[in-house]
């Protein structure tokens, strides 16, 4: 692809796609539902036989990760990547190389990697791969790309919120600064399309720093119903939400518990601002917690 070709493709109003990768989980359909509204089509990357489960209005295309089938062929003519492995893979570094490589030869302009705060936590092996996936993606792309290190969500906890008991394998005194999604797709979005902006790395910190047991107090004013913060074991997790995983994602999350035990995540809830305000996201603060519940029916 000639260098006039790649500047054609980053240009505004271009019609050029923007391809998602893990565009069935709840964080690629968010990233494509914020595109969509900007006009912007999304070519979204599933699993063979896994069309059905992408966003409406996009247009889906087979891709594997864990070979890189299909990369070639959903790289081809798009104007950005957006590049999200599945939630703890363990082949998670070197997906992030079939990509690099896939998007250096396709001559991609842009590639935005979803990668996760304190990527450096040595306490949480998912984090550290993250921190080689970047670190595979930036030498193989240099400024083309954009990493994203979010908290994590407010929609995390969401689903427990509805039923009014919220069952944690960790301390709910731990502190938190989460992030709303819908915050963490209006950056993606810009990142992807803005065509000034190149090479950065956004740490998305929520507004607030809360312990979940305060959340669960917010949450209860919020609906005006009771909500019920219980801390139950990890042997009770394993044997209940966590029975249903493959063993090497029950002992990455494992250790994820036992090290928001020792100080929770928490990010500066400065940087989600700052990330909105550089990549011309939103001209407003972040979404807190209260507000995010106030949205569950």
């Amino acid at each position: 692809m000639s260098r006039t070709e790649i500047d054609q493709l980053v240009t505004p109003g271009t019609h050029a796609p923007v391809l998602v990768i893990g565009a069935t989980g709840k964080t690629g359909r968010a990233v494509a539902r914020a595109l969509l509204a900007r006009g912007v089509p999304v070519r979204a990357a599933a699993r063979a036989g896994r069309a059905d489960a992408v966003l409406g209005g996009t247009t889906p295309v087979a891709v594997d990760l864990e070979t890189g089938a299909g990369l070639d062929a959903a790289l081809d003519g798009i104007r950005a990547v957006y590049h999200l492995a599945p939630n703890v893979h363990p082949d998670e570094v070197a997906m992030a190389a079939r990509m690099a490589d896939a998007a250096a030869a396709a001559g991609t302009p842009r590639v935005v990697f979803h990668s996760v705060l304190h990527p450096d936590d040595a306490r949480m092996p998912h984090h550290l791969r993250k921190h080689e996936a970047e670190t595979v993606l930036r030498s193989v792309l240099g400024d083309r790309l954009t990493v994203l290190r979010p908290a994590a969500y407010h929609q995390n906890l969401l689903d427990q919120v509805r039923t009014g008991v919220v069952n944690l394998p960790y301390s709910p005194d731990a502190p938190f600064s989460n992030v709303d999604l819908g915050d963490v797709a209006q950056v993606a979005a810009a990142a992807l399309l803005n065509p000034v902006i190149g090479g950065g790395v956004h740490d998305l910190a929520g507004p607030q720093v809360l312990t979940t047991e305060e959340m669960g107090r917010q949450a209860a004013a919020a609906l005006g119903r009771r909500v019920e913060v219980r801390r139950i074991s990890i042997e009770s997790w394993l044997a209940g939400p966590g029975a249903s995983l493959p063993a090497p994602a029950r002992e990455v999350l494992v250790a994820m518990f036992r090290a928001y035990d020792d100080g929770g995540l928490v990010g500066d809830p400065a940087s989600l601002l700052g990330a909105l305000g550089a990549l011309g996201a939103l001209d407003r603060p972040g979404t807190t917690w209260a507000a995010a519940v106030s949205r569950v029916p």
